[in-house]
């Protein structure tokens, strides 16, 4: 299977922490799976960064070596990831989360994320948010 995993995901992930269940560690860590991170995820990290919004153990560059080096395939944005941004109600604005739903539908990859807001635009696909 494929999976994108949101931007909150990633840095959970990566720093072990609680609010990950056991069974979405195990699915993420399955070498059967192929884990997806969205360029606009270190987009956004890089922003919130500089901003003091977030903290990371390691310089941004470090974490993205990490991440690939965990064999997680980074997935640029593709013009035709933006058109899919066009198609999406404003329902939820924030323009990270909507092309990582853009790149999941595209893409047909389903999305790891507590965001429950994403289910309002994976109503009727193939996509599926777990958590």
């Amino acid at each position: 299977m494929k999976y994108l995993l949101d931007t909150h995901t990633i840095i959970w992930y990566s720093e072990n922490n609680p609010k990950i269940s056991e069974n979405i560690k195990k699915l993420i860590s399955d070498s059967k799976n192929q884990i997806f991170i969205s360029i606009a995820s270190i987009w956004e990290m890089a922003i919130k960064l500089k901003i003091n919004k977030l903290n990371l153990d390691l310089p941004i560059e470090e974490f993205t070596e990490e991440l690939r080096a965990r064999n997680f395939t980074l997935l640029p944005i593709n013009i035709e990831h933006i058109v899919q941004t066009t198609k999406l109600d404003l329902i939820h604005k924030d323009p990270f989360d909507r092309i990582i739903i853009s790149q999941a539908i595209i893409e047909n990859m389903d999305i790891i994320s507590r965001d429950d807001k994403f289910d309002n635009f994976l109503i009727d696909i193939n996509v599926n948010r777990l958590w």
